[in-house]
């Protein structure tokens, strides 16, 4: 346990962002899953486009590395374009 005055304010600060950060990760998930689970490419672009600003503003903040937010937004947006490619279409 803490016992200097400094040590317990650190201690209520970290609960606090951790609590936080926990919450803007799981936002985030929720958001990438739902753009994998999206059947069409209209209806899977305008949830690409909030993830992908999310996924920005974390990497931004230093919540995600900036290079896999940079990797998810790649293929998330590579799934996206997939799902309305000719190939898929002939299947």
């Amino acid at each position: 346990m803490a016992q200097h005055k400094s040590a317990v304010k650190r201690n209520r600060q970290n609960q606090k962002r951790r609590e936080r950060n926990k919450s803007q990760m799981s936002q985030l998930k929720s958001m990438v899953k739902k753009v994998r689970s999206a059947k069409t490419k209209e209806e899977a672009e305008p949830i690409l486009r909030q993830t992908t600003a999310l996924m920005d503003k974390y990497a931004a903040k230093g919540l995600v590395h900036k290079n896999k937010a940079a990797n998810l937004k790649r293929k998330l947006t590579l799934l996206t374009n997939y799902l309305h490619s000719p190939e898929k279409k002939a299947e």
